[in-house]
């Protein structure tokens, strides 16, 4: 029960924040970050109807669509998005908190981003263009990726054949931030470094990253490519305060090891954040 109240709550809190990227950013400069919230901004300045009911309407066919190619508990929980979303652009007052476009459209997207972030993060949707991916996919066997392309390059578009060219390329700007906010949020923001030693002395630095920094490390096998002999490969996932510390670990062991140092979003498991997974049921919606 208490996963449902998070979700709901998680729902309601990540449309409110994309609702104020939209209505104190974006909407008043008539700009957008895509999809059919997008598509709702333009008829709201074309046809002068309220954005909260266009966002509505645009999503509800789609949505009886969809539920009969991917079903109920999918379409539930993207209503549940579109009605939050929409109340919360009827509430909000079009107000632009600043005139100058290039801040409106970092802003926006950026709201926007995180909020839909969050809707995705607690398992929810907010509808938009990916269910008409999702549709073109079953249709034509258009990939999502190419489907999600497109409609937003013809919604980004259409806001600069109306509006001019100006403000589609700015508008292009929210959505390519919105875009990579909604990754990160996805990915996780609490940044490691991960980690790989080839080293013919792999034991050997493997027990001192255990017994000095207390990190687990995983050993795998590899084979030189130019040599073709066998030498194992250190796997450990640190922080970045601690990448000094393994560098001098591997100096002091073995000065001619390779070392790779990655940066990776988000690690879940014994010694980090714990594994977190959704409810069983929206698991077994997917196998």
């Amino acid at each position: 029960m208490k996963r449902y109240a998070r979700d709901f709550f998680g729902t309601a809190i990540g449309t409110l924040i994309t609702a104020c990227g939209l209505s104190f950013f974006l909407v008043p400069n008539r700009m957008n970050d895509g999809g059919l919230t997008g598509l709702a901004v333009l008829l709201h300045y074309l046809l002068h109807a309220p954005i909260g009911a266009l966002v509505f309407v645009l999503n509800v066919p789609l949505l009886v669509a969809v539920s009969y190619l991917i079903g109920l508990p999918f379409v539930f929980r993207s209503l549940l998005g579109v009605t939050m979303l929409s109340v919360w652009l009827a509430i909000l007052p079009e107000h632009a908190v600043t005139h100058d476009l290039l801040l409106s459209a970092l802003y926006g997207g950026v709201l926007s981003g995180t909020g839909l972030g969050i809707v995705f993060r607690v398992g929810g949707s907010t509808g938009g263009t990916d269910l008409v991916a999702r549709l073109l996919r079953h249709f034509t066997n258009t990939s999502m990726g190419a489907g999600l392309l497109g409609t937003d390059t013809v919604i980004i578009a259409s806001t600069a054949l109306f509006f001019g060219l100006r403000l589609g390329m700015y508008s292009a700007v929210a959505l390519f931030v919105g875009t990579r906010v909604v990754d990160l949020i996805q990915e996780g923001l609490d940044f490691r470094r991960e980690a790989l030693v080839i080293s013919e002395k792999g034991q050997e630095i493997a027990r001192e990253v255990m017994q000095r920094m207390g990190r687990g490390v995983t050993l795998l096998s590899g084979r030189g490519g130019y040599t073709d002999t066998e030498r194992p490969v250190v796997l450990v996932v640190i922080s970045r305060s601690e990448v000094q510390d393994l560098k001098d670990i591997v100096y002091h062991v073995d000065r001619d090891a390779f070392l790779i140092i990655s940066t990776v979003h988000e690690v879940l498991g014994e010694g980090f954040k714990q594994l977190e997974g959704r409810h069983r049921s929206r698991y077994r919606e997917k196998t």
